[in-house]
């Protein structure tokens, strides 16, 4: 397993985001490095967590709980055979390409080591939205990709440090519970009557997706 990738976004000037000021980073490039990794600060106040990356709205991206974001080659190669086109390392706005990783498949609170430093823990799904989508430039895509759910992860700043593309990674923590981040997406996309099943995740869970299933439970039961 190791970092395919490693991507860099620039702010940029789009017709397609509601971002105050009309910008967006989700155009990420692959970078050499190395690039430092550490603890943005709190969403809505904290950015990405790779020095020089930009999240530009932070109202939805960024922070600690999404500091950095995770998607797998193996599912960009299959997106490729079913869109019919070329999809390079940092088309979904991913900070980290992996390879030989089930990025989707990772456990709530699994935790990575990325080359000799750096540790991240898995937090959530990517939820598409409309910049997603017009980056993209596919028709339906917020359905499309919720549909596959094959989101990527989120992952939180637990060691900070420097990483490089091709940087080995490895799982060094997996939990004994089964709230994958896969199903962590369908409980708060689609499938709501999963959301009990996340609580088994406890704290390490993304604090919306918690609170999210900590309320359904207040209203509907386990």
């Amino acid at each position: 397993m190791k970092l395919l990738s490693l991507n860099l976004g620039r702010p940029r000037s789009v017709p397609y985001t509601d971002q105050a000021e009309g910008l967006t980073g989700i155009d990420k490039q692959p970078v050499q490095g190395p690039v430092r990794v550490a603890a943005p600060g709190p969403k809505g106040v904290g950015a990405s967590g790779l020095a020089g990356d930009a999240v530009c709205d932070t109202r939805h991206h960024g922070g600690d709980d999404q500091a950095v974001y995770a998607v797998a080659r193996e599912d960009l190669d299959d997106w490729e055979r079913e869109l019919g086109r070329p999809l390079a390392s940092g088309s979904f706005g991913e900070n980290l390409t992996t390879e030989g990783l089930d990025v989707s498949g990772a456990r709530i609170g699994e935790r990575w080591r990325i080359g000799p430093e750096v540790v991240l823990e898995v937090t959530c799904g990517r939820i598409p939205c409309l910049t997603f989508q017009g980056h993209l430039g596919e028709q339906r895509w917020v359905k499309r990709f919720t549909a596959k759910g094959a989101p990527g992860a989120y992952l939180r700043v637990v060691q900070p440090g420097d990483i490089r593309a091709g940087d080995p990674v490895e799982v060094v923590h997996r939990p004994d519970h089964d709230v994958t981040v896969a199903l962590q997406f369908r409980a708060v996309t689609r499938e709501r009557k999963l959301l009990p099943q996340l609580l088994a995740a406890g704290e390490a869970l993304h604090p919306e997706s918690l609170a999210e299933a900590r309320r359904y439970v207040e209203k509907y039961g386990g």
